[in-house]
C-alpha cells in the first residue's frame, strides 16, 4: 500500500516504521476472516484492513475525528490478524503508533478520561490489593457488574522453601497476587518439583496497561524500572524470566523493540526478551520428569483456551495442550480456538458490550466441549470466563499443581 507520509511525522523512526508496515498490506482481506471485531460488526473499519486504512490517512495528514479514535479503541489488540495475513503486517505495532498519534489530536469526553486513568493508575497502584481483598470480603453484596471483576478469595497455599543452584526469575504482576495468589504458587512449587528456584524480584507492572491505554512515555518508565529490578539477578545467573501470565510475556517479549533507540538499556533490554520464556516453553522438555511426579489421577476431560497474547502475540500454539496430553490429560479440541475470549487487559471495562458478546461466544464453543474443567494461561482471560462459566477456570499450571506428589 503506498503511503506519503505528512511532514510531521515524515522523518521520525515511528513515521518509518509506520510506512514500512503499512506498505507490507496488500489488502487482501484474509484478516477480516479472523477479526472479533469485524465477526460482530460487520464494518470494514472495525477490521484490520480498515483500521489500517485509517491509520494510514492520519500519517499522510487527514486530520483524525472521533469516529476514528472509536474505531481504534474497538480493537482489542489481540492480532490473530497477524496469524493470519500472508505479508507479515505487524499490525500490533502500527496501532500503537496510530492510537498514539490520535490520541493527542482528539480529546476525550471527561467521563472516558477518569475511567482510563483509573484503571492504568488503580491496576498498577500498590493500593490494588488492598482493595481487591475488602472487594472479595463484601463480593456478594456488590452489583454483578463490579463482583464479575472480583473474584471469590484463594488461598496461595505454600510456597516452596528449598534452595536450588538452577535459579529462574518469577516476576509477581501487578494483579495476578491479589486476584489469583495461587497461580504463582503453583509455579513455584511446580518448578520446585524439578530443583529449580523460583525467585520474585520487586518490579513494576509489566507495562501492557499503561502502554494499551496510549500512555507511552509511563509504559517505558516501568519497562526501564523492571529491567533495573531484573538484571543484578541476570548478571548473577539467573537462567530464565519465567512469564505465568501470557499478557505479561507478550508484553516483556517486545522490551528490546520498545527501548531499540535508547543507548542506555537496548542492549540490556535484548538480554531481557532473550531470557524471557513462557511457563509452557519452560516446562515443556521436563514432560516426562513431571510425569513420573504426577499422583495416579482419573483421566479429567480437559479444555484449553489459548490467550490471544500465547497464540498471537508470543506466536506459542499447541505447546500447553501437547505438555497436558503428555501427563495424562484428555484435551477436547476446541472450535474458533483462535478468536478472542474479549477480555484483552482493560477492553472488558472499556467496551463491556463487545467484550461480553465474544466472552459468550467463547463460553458457547468452550461448553460443547462438554470438558470438565476449562484451563487457559492469562489472568484476564480466566477471570473473565470464570464469572459465567459451567465448569471450573483455571491456571493451567494450578491443574498441573495438583496432582504433584
Amino acid at each position: 500500500m503506498r503511503t506519503q507520509l505528512a511532514d510531521f511525522i515524515k522523518d521520525t523512526a515511528e513515521g518509518k516504521e509506520a510506512e514500512d508496515i503499512v506498505r507490507r498490506c496488500v489488502h487482501c482481506g484474509f484478516c477480516t476472516a479472523t477479526c472479533p471485531t469485524y465477526q460482530l460488526l460487520g464494518d470494514e473499519l472495525d477490521g484490520p484492513r480498515g483500521r489500517i486504512y485509517l491509520i494510514k490517512q492520519v500519517l499522510e495528514g487527514v486530520e483524525p475525528t472521533r469516529s476514528t479514535q472509536l474505531h481504534l479503541d474497538r480493537c482489542l489488540t489481540c492480532r490473530a490478524c497477524e496469524t493470519t495475513c500472508p505479508s507479515g503486517v505487524q499490525y500490533g505495532r502500527l496501532l500503537d503508533i496510530g492510537r498514539g498519534i490520535v490520541e493527542e489530536k482528539i480529546p476525550r469526553p471527561a467521563i472516558e478520561r477518569v475511567a482510563r486513568s483509573a484503571l492504568k493508575h488503580g491496576l498498577t497502584s500498590k493500593l490494588f490489593g488492598p482493595a481487591m481483598r475488602a472487594g472479595q470480603a463484601v463480593r456478594a453484596l456488590l452489583p454483578e457488574s463490579v463482583r464479575a471483576k472480583v473474584p471469590e478469595r484463594q488461598s496461595a497455599g505454600a510456597w516452596p522453601q528449598l534452595t536450588h543452584a538452577r535459579k529462574m526469575l518469577l516476576p509477581i504482576g501487578c494483579v495476578q497476587p491479589s486476584m489469583s495468589p495461587n497461580i504463582d504458587a503453583a509455579t513455584a512449587r511446580v518448578l520446585n518439583a524439578l530443583k529449580i528456584q523460583a525467585i520474585t524480584p520487586r518490579a513494576s507492572c509489566c507495562g501492557a496497561i499503561k502502554h494499551h491505554l496510549n500512555d507511552h512515555e509511563a509504559a517505558l518508565t516501568e519497562v526501564r524500572n523492571n529491567i533495573d529490578a531484573w538484571w543484578p539477578y541476570i548478571e548473577a545467573g539467573a537462567e530464565a524470566i519465567v512469564m505465568n501470565a501470557s499478557g505479561c510475556g507478550a508484553m516483556v517479549k517486545e522490551y528490546s523493540h520498545l527501548l531499540r533507540d535508547n543507548p542506555a538499556y537496548a542492549e540490556k533490554a535484548r538480554r531481557v526478551v532473550e531470557l524471557t520464556r513462557d511457563l509452557a516453553e519452560i516446562l515443556a522438555p521436563h514432560a516426562e520428569t513431571l510425569g513420573t511426579l504426577l499422583q495416579s489421577r482419573k483421566t479429567e476431560r480437559v479444555v484449553f483456551h489459548p490467550p490471544c497474547t500465547l497464540q498471537h502475540g508470543q506466536k506459542i500454539r499447541g505447546v500447553v495442550e501437547q505438555l497436558l496430553r503428555q501427563l495424562g490429560a484428555e484435551i477436547s479440541p476446541l472450535a474458533e480456538s483462535h478468536l478472542c475470549c474479549g477480555s484483552a487487559g482493560t477492553y472488558s471495562v472499556l467496551q463491556p458490550e463487545l467484550s461480553m458478546q465474544l466472552r459468550d461466544r467463547k463460553l458457547a464453543a468452550l461448553h460443547a466441549t462438554q470438558a470438565e474443567v476449562i484451563l487457559s494461561a492469562n489472568i484476564g482471560c480466566i477471570t473473565h470466563l470464570a464469572n459465567g462459566a459451567q465448569v471450573p477456570v483455571r491456571h493451567w499450571v494450578e491443574w498441573l499443581d495438583s496432582g504433584l506428589a
